[in-house]
Formats: structure tokens, sequence, C-alpha cells
């Protein structure tokens, strides 16, 4: 798995690439941990090169939305693959997250 953060027009992007598993959810927990205690209020995680996601990837992707809205801050995933898409919505998770076709629909509903 990569992770790659920038900023644009205000809002955390965290583009993530390759296999989110037992084997790096950690990593990728902590990430999302310090972004939201850096204040972090308006985050976009870009999925277009999220190849697959296990279980334990669903459960930090749960635990950033908790933490974000206690903070009263606002996330989006983009560009899901169909894949990935799928997964979150067998899964329940897609009326858990505001998921749009591109981060430029996500910068949008930030306004």
């Amino acid at each position: 798995m990569q992770l790659k953060e920038t900023k644009e027009q205000g809002c955390l992007i965290i583009e993530i690439a390759g296999r989110l598993d037992v084997t790096n959810s950690g990593i990728i927990e902590k990430k999302f941990n310090d972004v939201v205690e850096a204040g972090e209020k308006k985050i976009i995680i870009d999925c277009r090169n999220l190849e697959y996601i296990s279980s334990s990837g669903l459960r930090a992707f749960l635990l950033l939305v908790k933490k974000v809205k206690t903070i009263d801050g606002i996330l989006f995933l983009t560009d899901l693959q169909p894949d990935i898409k799928e997964v979150f919505d067998i899964s329940g998770f897609s009326s858990i997250f505001n998921i749009v076709n591109s981060k430029q629909d996500a910068i949008n509903g930030m306004a």
C-alpha cells in the first residue's frame, strides 16, 4: 500500500494505492489519527488506485469517519473501483460514507 497526501482548495486529499489489508491497516489507522489530531476537517480519500480492501481496512475507514464526525468535519471517498464499491455496498458501509465519483465532486461537496 502506498499513501500520498496533498492539499487542494482547503481539503486534505489522501490517495491510497495498492492493497489495504491486515498487514498494513495499522499504518493507515495511524495516518488517519494523525490527520484528525492535526485538525484537518475536510478530508478526501482518493481510492482510484485502491485494488483491494479487507475487513481490517474497512475498520480503519469506519474509525476515521467516526473521528471526523466528532470534530464536525466532513469526509468523502472518491473514485471507488467497482470491486471496492461492491464491498462497501455489501457491508452496508455505502450508507455511512459520502461516496462520490471524482475528487472535484468531493471538493464541490465541501463548499
